[in-house]
């Protein structure tokens, strides 16, 4: 029995990487306006007709925004799924960014405070992202149009379309570190000068460390704040935003290390500092946020007293 749910699950898993990758052909010979025009039909279509987590995503909105009404939540939900529809189309158009030229025309990036803190001094450093904006598409631009970087990736369940993934992702000059390893491969790359780059706004399945987080206590991963106290190296929060003409905005922040140590308590400290500065984005832009994750299932309830 096991060996035919196997079976059946490497088939779906198959035909699922088949759908992808034509879809993919697809998106790549018309023009980005009309790929642009199909994300959003998408969109819509997932958040009217299957309504793929519409209940958690406007239960999760209105608990972070309760002084907007009905059609507000509405609205920005609805653009979530558009957003992130985009997302998906967008990575499909990943192959095509071959040069520094095709990067820039679709991401403004200003990187010369990370870089003159970091690779202009012969310094490691961790840029801290989140599931906000699109986030594969400022990895593969950033390393084009700045410095490539080593990025920790959680392996996806479908071999297929992870390979695929990291193919791409590392078509010019970044690197892949599964998240099993981030420590020990992520020390490494930032005591020999190299970026980390790491999205930051995930819950923590084994972690016993948790803050508030847009209004709601909730568990978080020490590793980034870990890693950056650990290396003696600057960490900056990286925010890829759209600018509402089909293109993206890099910004980035340092987060202030200077009166931390090396201590548990430290690290948590930190943590608390860069959370801060993904609640002023997600408050300023809502839509841009991946409020498709439960990100709040693992409570404070869970926390061993």
């Amino acid at each position: 029995m096991k060996r035919i749910r196997g079976k059946n699950k490497k088939f779906l898993q198959q035909i699922f990487y088949y759908f992808i990758t034509a879809l993919g052909v697809l998106v790549r010979s018309i023009s980005r306006e009309k790929s642009t025009a199909i994300a959003r039909f998408l969109g819509d279509f997932g958040y009217d007709t299957l309504k793929i987590r519409r209940k958690l995503v406007i239960q999760n909105l209105v608990i972070t925004f309760p002084e907007k009404n009905v059609s507000e939540i509405s609205s920005i939900a609805r653009q979530v799924y558009r957003n992130q529809a985009e997302n998906i189309i967008e990575m499909l158009r990943l192959p095509m960014i071959k040069t520094a030229a095709d990067a820039a025309r679709l991401m403004d990036i200003d990187a010369r405070d990370f870089l003159s803190k970091t690779i202009n001094q012969k310094k490691g450093g961790v840029l801290l992202s989140a599931h906000f904006g699109n986030w594969e598409l400022l990895a593969l631009c950033g390393g084009l149009l700045a410095t490539p970087v080593s990025i920790i990736v959680k392996r996806l369940k479908n071999n297929e379309i992870d390979r695929k993934m990291n193919l791409w992702r590392t078509m010019h000059g970044n690197r892949i570190i599964y998240n099993g390893q981030a420590l020990r491969e992520g020390l490494r790359t930032l005591q020999n000068g190299g970026i980390l780059s790491i999205l930051g706004d995930q819950s923590d399945p084994n972690g016993s460390f948790f803050t508030e987080f847009l209004g709601r206590r909730t568990s978080v991963f020490l590793g980034p704040a870990y890693l950056a106290l650990k290396a003696r190296v600057p960490l900056f929060v990286g925010i890829c935003r759209r600018t509402g003409d089909g293109r993206y905005k890099f910004e980035s922040e340092e987060i202030d290390t200077t009166d931390l140590g090396t201590t548990k308590a430290d690290a948590e400290e930190l943590v608390r500092r860069y959370t801060k500065v993904f609640e002023r984005y997600i408050h300023q832009y809502p839509e841009e946020w991946f409020w498709l994750h439960d990100r709040w299932k693992r409570s404070a309830r869970e926390q061993v007293v």
